[in-house]
C-alpha cells in the first residue's frame, strides 16, 4: 500500500493536521514520511511585513524557522516509530504545487497527504488553494485532511459537497 508519504508542512495548523495523519497511516502501513517546505514567493510577502526591519535576516530567519518546523515534524513521526526525512526547498521562484510535485516523482512518493482549510467562495478566490493546486497538479493519489470547524461557525456551512462520477473515478469536495 502507501509506503512512501510525502507531506507538504507550512506551519499552519491544517498543515500539522496532514503530519498528523500521514504519521498515522506510516504506521498503520509500515511505510516512510517525507515532509517538505517550500520558501516561495508566498512565504517571503507573508514574512516580509513581519520582519520589515530585518530584511538583511528575511531569509536567513525564513531558512531557520522551516528547520525548526520540519525537525519538530521529523521529531512527531520518530515518537510514533515512523521513519520519516525532510527536505527543505529554498527558490523564490517555484510555486509549492510545482516543488510537491517534483519532490513526489523524484523520491518517488505513492500518496501526498495534505492539510486543507477548506476554504470556499470569496475566501478560496482571495486568499487560494495550495491544496487545490497540489491536488490538480500531483502525479500521485493526494489525500486531503480538513480542519476541524471552528467554535462559533455552523457546522452545516463547513459541510463538504461530494460529486460522484458513475465511474467512481473521481470524487472531491
Amino acid at each position: 500500500m502507501y509506503q512512501r508519504i510525502l507531506v507538504p508542512v507550512d506551519g499552519s495548523e491544517t498543515s500539522f493536521l496532514g503530519v498528523d495523519e500521514a504519521i498515522r497511516l506510516a504506521g498503520v502501513t509500515g511505510g516512510r514520511v517525507r515532509f517538505v517546505h517550500a520558501i516561495d514567493e508566498l512565504s517571503v510577502g507573508l514574512a516580509m511585513d513581519a520582519y520589515a526591519g530585518y530584511m538583511g535576516d528575511l531569509r536567513a530567519c525564513l531558512h531557520e524557522n522551516a528547520t525548526e518546523m520540519l525537525a519538530g515534524a521529523k521529531a512527531a513521526a520518530g515518537a510514533a516509530g515512523a521513519e520519516a526525512d525532510a527536505v527543505l526547498h529554498d527558490s523564490y521562484n517555484d510555486r509549492i504545487a510545482d516543488v510537491v510535485g517534483a519532490q513526489a516523482r523524484q523520491w518517488p512518493a505513492d500518496l501526498i497527504v495534505v492539510g486543507t482549510h477548506g476554504r470556499r467562495g470569496v475566501r478560496r478566490l482571495v486568499l487560494g488553494s495550495g491544496a487545490e493546486s497540489i491536488l490538480r497538479t500531483a502525479p500521485v493519489p493526494v489525500l486531503l485532511v480538513r480542519a476541524r470547524p471552528q467554535p462559533g461557525t455552523d457546522a452545516s456551512a463547513q459541510e463538504p459537497a461530494h460529486v460522484s462520477l458513475p465511474s467512481a473515478a473521481l470524487s472531491m469536495e
